[in-house]
Order: structure tokens, then C-alpha cells, then sequence
């Protein structure tokens, strides 16, 4: 397993002559190191089009320094960076781990060198009283090839990374460096400095933004353009296919919530696509349903796994016990799927439904005209589904078509909340309300089936005892929130534009 941490750090871009000023009385700050100094050489890897890049991810095997091996550096925040770390190994042999975890953007293409950085680093580290590092200072002076004119390029850099510090301290170092006449650093990683326009921004990336900046222009002060239909769905996509790439590699780790956020991601997708179905072209998006339906099936196993560990948190030891042996084995048959062919295909038609999309007559209509309409036709859905309830022959399969319906209505107003605004985060909260109740409720059935199979697998006495207690609990949670559906439901307001 590759080792893991948090990176924070901030850059900065120095000249030739920069004098580093001094780094102590800083707050909390009781002295700072003496320089060290380090030869480093890093290779990066990437595909020929440089996918990683475009994600803002580096992959590097670096020589020198305290922390000699292969760096993988994920995008987490606006300052930090997701490290693993792996050790040298083979020159061009990039760890299995690290290029499983990179298999979402890089689908089966190869990962090969794309540049070389030579880097003269000075080190200083701030430290406290009792001697911890707070922050690292690093003085790098940096000869990179591999860039788009073939010509080494050379420049000076200063990063400040956070340590025991706290993110005060890394403004404040940064302020006294800029003071003497350091500039914030025009890229985030020197890999991206070198490469520059080499990197293409990723396909869901400029679609999202482009959208995005139409959507806000229009409805900041209603002198913009006339947003389309098409575009605010097209915009709301991206951001969803962005997601559930981003959230692949977390997935994979196991990281907290992550499986969830990815699935829900997908389902986001699917739903789109059936709710707003009218704006787009039927037949080039037929296939897309049942694959991302899959893919939710894949995660959907670990994800039940997750929800009935946290909920029986408090449960025997032999319970949680049986459950986490069981979710070890979904993670594993869950990145074997992430590992096939399928997967990747799909991957490349979500960014083809990105990059061309399957737009049909309704999406050149203005937004503010049919949205309401859609959102509306959705909503009359739910309320449908709800009435049967009542009436079915099987209430729970009611409910459960219900829930489903109610997150597709929230889906459908979450995509139109940039251009109709209150009405439909109105929507958005009143469908959430329903989903949440009815999620309750199929929380407790799904746990009571998973208990109702451990009893029957059991042979101790004590152990079917305890596995009653907990049903007989999980029984009165599930009542209790069907229960409570009718009255949510009279509370909820539902579409008005």
C-alpha cells in the first residue's frame, strides 16, 4: 500500500536575485532551521496528450531529498494536494497502485516519461518551542525540458508547505515573502509552469466552465445572453461526469464517503437523462442508461455495506465483524469493475455526451420558458407515485418507487436552481424532504434483511438473541419514518414559477 498524506502548500515565483527574508518571529514561530540543501531529478509521467495534466495530477519517480520515490499528486481543495508516495522501483515502471489509481483519466493509455525537472533545493524549516516543524520553506532553483519549445527552461520558485503549522502561519510567511518581492506563482505545479499550453483543459471541464459563465452572465443581472435549455443541461452534466472521475481514484482508496459521492454522481447522470429526456436526442443517449445503471450497481454494493457498518456502529463485535469482512470483499470485486473495458467505454461516452452533445429540438429554447415545465412534469411524477402508495398491492415497492421518483424531482430542480433561483431550490428541498424520510424507511428494511440472514446463519444462542434486539429495533426506526411520510408530505409546497 502507497503511503498517504495532505499536502498544503502555497507557491511562489522569485527573480534571479531574490534575497529570501527572514522566516522567524513569524507567529508561533520560535526559529528557523539551517539551510539544507538537495539535488533533485524527477521525471514525470503522463499519457501523449497529457490527460493527467489536464486534471492537475503529477506522477513523478524523483532521485535526492529526504522523500526519494514515485509522487502521485491529486487536486484536494484550492491549496492542497492528495500525496501517495510509493518507493523507486524500476525507472519506466510506474507502480501498479498509483497507475490504478489514475486508470479514470489515463484508460488504458501508456504512462510514459513527458518531462525531466533538475532542481537545486535549499530548505528551511520553521519550528516551534519545542522543536516541531511548523513549515518548510523550500528554495528551489529549477531546469526543466520537455516543454513545448524543446529548449530547457529555467526559474526560480520559493513553496511553502504547511507541516504541524497552522494555515495563519502559511499566510503570514507568504505575506512577508511577497513583501520582499516575491509573486504569488502563476501555476500550481512546476510541471504545468513547464508544459503550459501543451495542456488542454479536460473536455467536462471547459464545457462546465463555458456554460457556467453563460448562465451566470444571464441571470446576475438579466442583461445577459438568452441562456438555452440545452446549455444549462449540458452545464449541469459536466459537472456530474467531472465528479464521478474525480471521485474514482477516492473510490479506490476507500476514502470516506467517496463511493457514495461517486454513485451518486452517476445516478445524477441517469436521472438527467430520463427527466430531461425532451432536450435531448433519445436514440444517441439509449445506451447510456443501462451502463450507468451498472456502474451504480457496482458501487451500490459497497455503498449498503458502508450504511449498515455505520449503522450498527454500536453493535457486537461478531456483527461488525462479518459486515467488514464483506465490504472488504465489495472493494475488491468493486475495483476489479473498475478495471474493465466497460467501465473505461462508458468513461469515453460520458465525455463524448460532454463534447457533442445529443441535443434535440427543445434544448435551443430559453431556459427561463422551459424549465418550469420540466421541472413541474417531474415533480407531477413523484406526486403520482406518492398517491399510489395507498393503493398498491405491495406498499414498500411503492415506497421504494416513490424515493426514487422524489431524488429524480430533486435532480431535475437542482439542475434548473442557476436560472429560476427560489422556486426550484424550493423543489429542490421538498423532494429532499421525502427522499430522506422514505430513505429512512429503506434503510430499516435493507438492515432488517441483513439481520433476518445473519440469524439464520448462526448457531450461538446469544448471538440470534442479540440479532432480535437489533431487527425488533430496526423495525420500530423503519415504522416510524413510513409514518412519518404523510405528514411530510402535506408540508410540502411543490412547484411554483
Amino acid at each position: 500500500m502507497a503511503e498517504r498524506h495532505l499536502e498544503i502548500e502555497q507557491k511562489y515565483d522569485a527573480a534571479a536575485d531574490f534575497v529570501l527574508p527572514e522566516l522567524d518571529g513569524l507567529p508561533g514561530v520560535a526559529s528557523a532551521g539551517e539551510p539544507e540543501v538537495h539535488d533533485l531529478h524527477a521525471s514525470y509521467f503522463d499519457t501523449a496528450d497529457l490527460r493527467l495534466a489536464a486534471h492537475g495530477i503529477t506522477l513523478r519517480r524523483r532521485r535526492g531529498g529526504t522523500d526519494a520515490g514515485w509522487h502521485l499528486k491529486m487536486p484536494a481543495g484550492p491549496e492542497g494536494k492528495h500525496e501517495l508516495r510509493a518507493p523507486l522501483g524500476r525507472p519506466l515502471v510506474v507502480p501498479a497502485q498509483l497507475a490504478g489509481l489514475v486508470s479514470a483519466y489515463t484508460r488504458g493509455e501508456e504512462l510514459r516519461p513527458v518531462a525531466t525537472l533538475e532542481t537545486r533545493r535549499t530548505v528551511v524549516r520553521l519550528l516551534a518551542e519545542n522543536g516541531d516543524e511548523l513549515v518548510e520553506v523550500a528554495d528551489d532553483l529549477v531546469t526543466g525540458r520537455g516543454g513545448t519549445n524543446g529548449e530547457p527552461e529555467r526559474w526560480r520558485e520559493i513553496e511553502v508547505e504547511l507541516k504541524d503549522g497552522t494555515p495563519e502561519l502559511l499566510k503570514a510567511a507568504g505575506k512577508r515573502l511577497r513583501k520582499s518581492g516575491a509573486k504569488k506563482g502563476k501555476s500550481s505545479s512546476k510541471l504545468g509552469r513547464l508544459l503550459g499550453e501543451a495542456v488542454v483543459p479536460s473536455v467536462s471541464a471547459a464545457a462546465r466552465a463555458a456554460a457556467r459563465s453563460r448562465i451566470t452572465a444571464a441571470t446576475s443581472n438579466g442583461k445577459g445572453p438568452s441562456v438555452t435549455t440545452g446549455e444549462v443541461v449540458v452545464a449541469y452534466l459536466a459537472e456530474q461526469v467531472e465528479a464521478v472521475v474525480a471521485f474514482d481514484p477516492k473510490a479506490r482508496l476507500g476514502e470516506e464517503d467517496a463511493v457514495h459521492r461517486m454513485r451518486v454522481a452517476s445516478r445524477r447522470l441517469r436521472s438527467i437523462l430520463r427527466s430531461y429526456r425532451a432536450v435531448l436526442d433519445e436514440e444517441r443517449i439509449a445506451a447510456l442508461g443501462p451502463e450507468l445503471r451498472w456502474l451504480a450497481a457496482v458501487l451500490g454494493e459497497v455503498r449498503d455495506l458502508e450504511v449498515l457498518r455505520m449503522r450498527f456502529a454500536e453493535a457486537p463485535a461478531f456483527l461488525l465483524e462479518d459486515l467488514e469482512k464483506r465490504e472488504r470483499a465489495a472493494y475488491r470485486r468493486m475495483n476489479a469493475s473498475l478495471k474493465e473495458p466497460r467501465y473505461f467505454a462508458l468513461l469515453d461516452a460520458l465525455d463524448g455526451l460532454i463534447a457533442d452533445p445529443p441535443l434535440a429540438e427543445a434544448a435551443d429554447r430559453k431556459a427561463r420558458k422551459e424549465l418550469p415545465g420540466l421541472v413541474t412534469r417531474a415533480w407531477n411524477r413523484l406526486a403520482k407515485d406518492y398517491a399510489s402508495i395507498s393503493t398498491a398491492d405491495d406498499p414498500d415497492e411503492a415506497r421504494h418507487e416513490t424515493r426514487k421518483t422524489a431524488k429524480r424531482a430533486r435532480y431535475a430542480a437542482e439542475l434548473a436552481v442557476p436560472v429560476l433561483g427560489v422556486g426550484a431550490k424550493r423543489v429542490v428541498k421538498d423532494a429532499k424532504r421525502i427522499q430522506e424520510v422514505l430513505g429512512g424507511h429503506q434503510d430499516g428494511v435493507i438492515a432488517m434483511e441483513h439481520l433476518g440472514a445473519a440469524a439464520k446463519r448462526t448457531r450461538v444462542p446469544a448471538e440470534a438473541f442479540t440479532l432480535g434486539v437489533l431487527y425488533g429495533k430496526e423495525q420500530c426506526a423503519s415504522e416510524a419514518a413510513r409514518d412519518r411520510l404523510s405528514t411530510t408530505w402535506s408540508q410540502t409546497l411543490g412547484p411554483s414559477f
